[in-house]
């Protein structure tokens, strides 16, 4: 089902690049939901954090096992936010862009985080005028030079999963 939704999304709608200066309130609306975002994993401000993303919103994790469907991510998130010490992403830079039919946005950012530099993008969707996460998806960006040496640390975790998915 996520995977008709993401084509679905890719063939229906088209966007357009991210220009805040451009004083697009839309974006602006999307960017400041996304700030919002973050803030509340900064703080640990659990209801914030959630209340941001649809009842049904995904998130793909950097481990390879990490797709955490909303009621899930809950569940394991609750323990960081509950210590008062969850995540705390400091965006370097955000593109975001508009479908048509001003339903869905889906964006791309560069985050600054306690793991090095990571790539969050995701898809947000317009609930009755309030933009809302659905999907995200967290990765580790790997300098092109260290792609070799990364892929032989991680090459007995990818033969377990490889396995374990039936590979």
């Amino acid at each position: 089902m996520k995977n008709f939704f993401l084509l679905f999304l890719a063939v229906s709608i088209t966007g357009n690049a991210q220009d805040l200066s451009s004083g697009n309130s839309v974006k602006k609306e999307i960017n400041h939901t996304l700030n919002q975002w973050h803030k509340a994993a900064a703080t640990a401000n659990f209801d914030a954090y959630f209340n941001l993303m649809t009842k049904d919103a995904v998130f793909i994790g950097t481990d390879a096992s990490e797709n955490w469907q909303n009621e899930e991510f809950r569940k394991f998130s609750k323990p960081y936010f509950d210590k008062g010490k969850a995540w705390d992403f400091k965006v370097l830079e955000r593109n975001i862009y508009l479908g048509e039919n001003g339903k869905y946005s889906w964006f791309d950012e560069l985050l600054d985080t306690q793991m090095g530099i990571c790539r969050g993008s995701g898809v947000l969707e317009n609930n009755n005028g309030e933009w809302k996460i659905k999907h995200y998806v967290l990765s580790i960006s790997i300098p092109n030079e260290n792609v070799e040496e990364v892929t032989r640390l991680k090459k007995s975790f990818d033969t377990r999963l490889r396995l374990k998915l039936g590979n």
